[in-house]
């Protein structure tokens, strides 16, 4: 699979990364599975939370799934505490679960009002946690998943992370004005862009039969456009993107990847026909 290089950092992350929503409900002996055909797909890119399923699951079957192959991959962990002695506790268990000794990136996760990113950068904050973990070697780069336009402008301004993850898809750029700014913004701070949602179409529709139960929101099931959604994203000013967390969808993806050829004019266009009318799951405010 494509490597692109993660910011200036000297390393590089595959096209798609395995999101550890993946591994929910799967037993060990199939996490190592996912895990395994993942990196032999070319897969170097793992990104989990502590936040993904019940009492911290996947944290606990993505580390021993990815301990083979730990030297050769990067992981991002995350914590949504804001305060100083919640991220640490979470940090050292997270590490603890992963068997790892440090992560290649942490971020502060899914960061959406003013008050929270003021909140982690203040007295006491989780930003003091984390740069004393950087210090002792526990975290390699520092970066922050992002829901809001405002959230993400304000941590930009705070501190030069490494990375940002946000929302890059096709039906929030055309229909909701929501991703390019952010982009914009990165990339003049030299701010590394790592995509989420790719894949993404609408809201579930309310009595819709859920199909994909570890997707909050409605995902694209038809191999054409899902093809042309993860494209366009990749085609877009970032280094990777973080696939829905259902196996049969970052499989898709893993294929997408793997035949990866940036989007053409006339797809685009069709992408945007397709998002026409389509409620975006995120909007400019």
């Amino acid at each position: 699979m494509l490597q692109r290089s993660y910011g200036n950092t000297g390393r590089t992350l595959s096209l798609v990364g395995l999101g550890g929503v993946t591994l929910m409900n799967q037993t060990q002996t199939e996490a190592d599975r996912t895990v395994a055909q993942a990196f032999d797909n070319g897969v170097t890119y793992y990104d989990v939370a502590p936040s993904y399923g019940k009492e911290q699951e996947t944290e606990k079957r993505m580390g021993p799934a990815l301990k083979p192959y730990r030297d050769q991959a990067f992981l991002a962990c995350k914590t949504m505490c804001r305060d100083s002695a919640g991220a640490k506790a979470e940090l050292e268990r997270s590490l603890r679960y992963l068997e790892t000794d440090h992560f290649d990136v942490y971020q502060l996760h899914a960061i959406t009002t003013k008050e929270e990113v003021e909140q982690a950068f203040g007295p006491g904050g989780a930003m003091e946690a984390i740069l004393e973990a950087q210090k002792a070697g526990k975290i390699t780069h520092i970066g922050f998943s992002a829901h809001s336009v405002e959230a993400a402008f304000l941590a930009l301004g705070y501190y030069d992370f490494v990375s940002a993850l946000f929302p890059i898809n096709f039906v929030n750029f055309f229909e909701g004005g929501f991703g390019e700014q952010i982009i914009q913004k990165a990339e003049a701070k030299g701010t590394a862009r790592l995509a989420l949602k790719a894949m993404a179409k609408t809201h579930w529709k309310e009595g819709q039969h859920r199909e994909f139960s570890h997707c909050w929101y409605e995902p694209i099931s038809d191999p054409h456009f899902s093809e042309l959604a993860l494209r366009w994203t990749l085609s877009q000013s970032v280094t990777a993107a973080v696939p829905p967390g259902d196996l049969r969808l970052f499989e898709m993806a893993v294929e997408f990847a793997n035949r990866f050829k940036p989007i053409e004019p006339q797809e685009t266009a069709e992408l945007r026909a397709y998002a026409a009318g389509l409620q975006p799951i995120f909007k400019a405010a």
